[in-house]
C-alpha cells in the first residue's frame, strides 16, 4: 500500500509538471516567432497554411460541419505560379499558432489587395475550384466549426483585418512594414509600434433574483435574445461600463456584479467579451427600453429560458409566421451567461464592487479576507486526511501528498 500510493503520487507529479512544460515551451516558441523573423520564415517552411478571400476563410464540407484544409508552402508557391501571382505575396500571412510539436499555423488572405506584392487579389471563383472548397463568412460559418478551429479562424480574421486597417502611419501617414508573424507594424520614418488590439465588451446578464432580463436587436436573427452588451468608454472601469450600459439601454439601475468569464469575438471588429451577471436594486424591475439601442427588452422565467436552451432548431417559423424564443448557440459567452444563470438563477456573492466609482479596497480586503479563510479551512481538512494516511504510508509520502493537495 506505501509502495502503491508513493508510485501514484509521484505519477501524478509527473503529468502535472509535463502538461505545464507543454504549455510554456509552446508560448515561448511563439514568443520566439514573434520576434525573430528569421526564425518564423523557418516555421514557413514546415508550418501550415489557413487561407482567406476578403476575410472569408476556405472551409470544406464534411457532414454537418465545416472544416478548414490546411496548406503547405509548396503548395501556396504552386497555387500562386499558377494564378501568375509573386510568391512575395505570402509575406502578407500572419502567425495564429502552433501545435503541441511547434507546427506553426499561419493565415494568407488572397482576396485583400496585398502590400508585398504587386499583384492584384485573386478571383475568388477560380480560386474555389482550384482548392476545392469554398471562402464562407466567418459569421455564417462559426457555429459549424468545432471550437477549436472556429477559435483559430477568429484570431486569423482580426489580425487579416487589422492588418489590411494599418498599412499606413497615422502620424506620418507613410507605409507601415509588418514583421514575419504579424505580431506588430512598424513606421520605417518614425519607428512608431502598433500592435493588434482589441475593443473591450462588457456583455452582462441581469437579474431580479428569479427572472433574468434578455434583449435583442434589430440585427439579431429572427426570435433570438440575448445579455446586454456595450463597449466600454475611454477612462471608464468594468464596473462603469455594466452600470452605464444596462442604464442607457434598459432604464435600470444594478448593485451586485460578478464577473463569469471572457472571450474573444471577431464581430464586427475584434472585440474582448467581458461577462458579468448583475442584480437590479430591489424595486426597481420596470424596463424602459432605449430604441435607439434596442428593439425588445423583457424579463424572462427560469422555465422560458430553460425551455429555450433545448430547442434544437430556433430557427423554425411556427404556423403563425412568428419564431419562438431562442438564445444565443453554445459557442457565444452569452450562452454561458445564461446556462450559469439556470443552473443557479440568483446572483452569487459580489466579487466586483457595485460603487459606480470603481471596486473599493474595503471590499477587496473583506474578499480577500473570506478566501484567506476558507483557504485555512480547506487546508486544516486536507492536514487531517493526511494525518491519518500518514499512519499508513511513510512519512516522505506523506509529505508529498500534502505538496500534491
Amino acid at each position: 500500500m506505501s509502495l502503491y500510493c508513493g508510485i501514484a503520487c509521484r505519477r501524478k507529479s509527473f503529468w502535472c509538471y509535463r502538461l505545464l512544460s507543454t504549455y510554456v515551451t509552446k508560448t515561448r516558441y511563439l514568443f520566439e516567432l514573434k520576434e525573430d523573423d528569421d526564425a518564423c520564415r523557418k516555421a514557413q517552411q514546415t508550418g501550415a497554411f489557413y487561407l482567406f478571400h476578403n476575410l472569408a476563410p476556405l472551409l470544406q464540407q464534411s457532414e454537418h460541419q465545416y472544416l478548414p484544409p490546411q496548406h503547405r508552402l509548396s503548395e501556396l508557391e504552386k497555387l500562386l505560379d499558377k494564378f501568375g501571382q509573386d510568391t512575395q505575396r505570402i509575406e502578407d500571412s500572419v502567425l495564429i499558432g502552433c501545435s503541441e510539436q511547434h507546427e506553426a499555423w499561419f493565415a494568407l488572405d488572397l482576396g485583400l489587395n496585398s502590400s508585398s506584392s504587386v499583384n492584384a487579389s485573386l478571383q475568388k471563383p477560380e480560386l474555389e475550384t482550384e482548392l476545392k472548397g469554398s471562402f464562407i463568412e466567418l459569421r455564417k460559418a462559426l457555429y459549424r466549426l468545432n471550437v477549436k478551429e472556429a477559435s483559430l479562424l477568429s484570431t486569423a480574421q482580426a489580425l487579416l483585418r487589422w492588418h489590411d486597417a494599418h498599412q499606413f502611419c497615422s502620424r506620418s501617414g507613410q507605409p507601415t512594414k509588418k514583421n514575419v508573424a504579424g505580431s506588430k507594424r512598424v513606421c520605417p520614418s518614425n519607428k512608431i509600434i502598433y500592435y493588434p488590439q482589441m475593443a473591450p465588451v462588457v456583455i452582462t446578464l441581469v437579474s431580479d433574483g428569479t427572472r433574468c432580463l434578455l434583449a435583442r436587436q434589430s440585427s439579431f436573427p429572427k426570435g433570438m435574445y440575448s445579455a446586454l452588451a456595450g463597449f466600454c468608454d475611454i477612462g471608464e472601469t468594468l464596473e462603469e461600463a455594466v452600470h452605464r450600459e444596462v442604464a442607457e439601454e434598459v432604464g435600470l439601475e444594478v448593485e451586485r456584479l460578478q464577473y463569469s468569464a471572457s472571450q474573444h469575438w471577431p464581430f464586427p471588429n475584434s472585440s474582448l467579451m467581458i461577462a458579468c451577471h448583475a442584480i437590479v436594486k430591489p424595486g426597481q424591475t420596470e424596463i424602459q427600453v432605449n430604441l435607439k439601442e434596442l428593439e425588445a427588452a423583457a424579463w424572462f422565467s427560469h422555465d422560458e429560458v430553460v425551455t429555450a436552451l433545448k430547442r434544437n432548431h430556433p430557427y423554425a417559423q411556427q404556423q403563425d409566421g412568428t419564431f419562438p424564443f431562442w438564445l444565443p448557440p453554445k459557442l457565444a459567452i452569452a450562452h454561458q451567461l445564461i446556462r450559469e444563470w439556470v443552473e443557479k438563477p440568483t446572483c452569487p456573492p459580489c466579487l466586483l464592487s457595485s460603487d459606480h466609482l470603481g471596486p473599493s479596497s474595503v471590499s477587496r480586503r473583506e474578499g480577500a479576507h473570506q478566501r484567506s479563510v476558507e483557504k485555512g479551512k480547506v487546508t486544516k481538512a486536507v492536514s487531517n486526511q493526511i494525518h491519518v494516511k500518514a499512519e499508513k504510508v511513510s512519512l516522505h509520502t506523506a509529505r508529498h501528498l500534502y505538496q500534491q493537495s
